[in-house]
């Protein structure tokens, strides 16, 4: 079968570091094109790698316009990875052009926006999903295992901490002082807050209700600046309380993931996933052997009852051995697009669902209700 020919717009580290290292090694999938505003360099034999879409992929196409990009017939899925505040209009144009389309976190800026495109994206018959990446870290497919064993080590589980914690990350000078609060799809609880949320309803559903706090850590970051930290707490029928929290104040070597307690076990797990360190410091590409495998010093730390220490003593139906230590099971993105591929070809049913990325951002609009006006607010479907 020939390979899905790929359109992406944008040329940045989104694209360059979250993407096509994850796209270029699959059979599947053949880089057919670029969106990139700047000029092609008229010599290259000067310019450095990263610098422009035609240096570093000769053999793809090069549009400086969206008309033009999305004329383009031989482009079938179309990855956006453009600012937040474009993903509706660009996702919208792909759509209306006949492609298929992945769409970078957050999806939109509002329910609304995510609405109209997963009603047109019905209308087209066209798949639109979310680059929900995280879901294929090491760590939460290590976390989603032991949920699945049968009886889990937890029990029932009455709390669950879900961090993304950073000390003063270089990034987050681009928002500066001047960023304000209100700018579409902006700040912390937009961008890795996405993701953490993604994982959680993943994990729990829908809660019952939320409340938040968003701040401003940064020191040039004045009254009014869009958020670089907050705390969401999302509660849930029963006893379970799931916190969802990033800080950008957080010194120390290793940083905090997940906190798992429940009536039977707990399990703590810490560090990024080991795919990032793979490719920025070891050099290392997505197809190669030993990819996104986890050192045993990464390993989450799993405890149970008594009763329930047996379970994990010895080989079983699930090969889980209990020694304290939990062998983490292999993140990989390559596989977000591997299922994308199969959802695309009618093989299997697509696995990151636009309408979970659109309750994702009801989480974020509730959110920034809460935090505004210091309530609890009720879940709601929203507009």
């Amino acid at each position: 079968m020939a390979p899905i020919k790929v359109g992406l717009m944008g040329c940045g580290s989104s694209t360059k570091y979250f993407h096509l290292p994850f796209i270029l090694p699959n059979p599947d999938l053949h880089v057919a094109a670029f969106l990139q505003r700047a000029e092609a360099p008229k010599d290259t034999s000067d310019v450095e790698p990263g610098k422009h879409c035609t240096v570093d992929h000769p053999h793809a196409k090069h549009y400086r316009t969206a008309e033009d990009f999305f004329a383009d017939d031989e482009i079938e899925l179309v990855i956006v990875c453009t600012s937040s505040a474009m993903h509706f209009e660009f996702g919208k144009q792909a759509l209306l052009a006949g492609k298929h389309v992945v769409i970078e976190k957050p999806f939109t800026v509002t329910t609304a926006e995510a609405d109209k495109l997963i009603e047109l994206s019905k209308e087209k018959n066209k798949i639109l999903t979310v680059y929900q990446n995280r879901r294929y870290d090491s760590d939460f497919r290590t976390l989603q295992h032991l949920m699945s064993l049968s009886p889990n080590p937890f029990g029932t589980i009455t709390e669950f901490e879900n961090h993304y914690d950073l000390d003063n990350p270089p990034w987050i000078a681009k928002w500066g002082a001047q960023t304000p609060a209100e700018a579409p799809g902006e700040g912390m609880l937009y961008g890795l807050g996405t993701h953490s949320i993604d994982q959680t309803l993943l994990l729990f559903g829908l809660p019952k209700s939320i409340a938040a706090f968003l701040r401003c850590l940064r020191p040039d970051g004045g009254e009014g600046a869009v958020d670089d930290s907050f705390t969401i707490i999302l509660q849930y029928e029963g006893n379970l309380i799931a916190t969802v929290k990033t800080t950008i104040v957080s010194p120390g070597p290793r940083q905090m993931k997940f906190w798992v307690r429940g009536t039977h076990g707990s399990f703590t797990k810490d560090g990024e996933d080991v795919q990032m360190e793979n490719i920025f410091e070891n050099n290392m590409k997505a197809d190669d052997t030993g990819f996104g495998i986890e050192p045993e010093r990464y390993h989450g730390t799993l405890y149970t009852r008594k009763e329930l220490e047996a379970r994990f003593q010895k080989e079983g139906e699930t090969g889980v051995v209990f020694s304290g230590k939990i062998p983490s099971k292999p993140g990989s993105y390559m596989d977000y697009y591997r299922d994308l591929v199969a959802a695309i070809r009618g093989e299997k049913e697509l696995v990151v669902k636009p309408e979970e990325s659109r309750n994702g951002i009801r989480v974020i609009e509730l959110a920034r209700e809460s935090a505004e006006k210091g309530v609890t607010v009720p879940w709601s479907e929203g507009p």
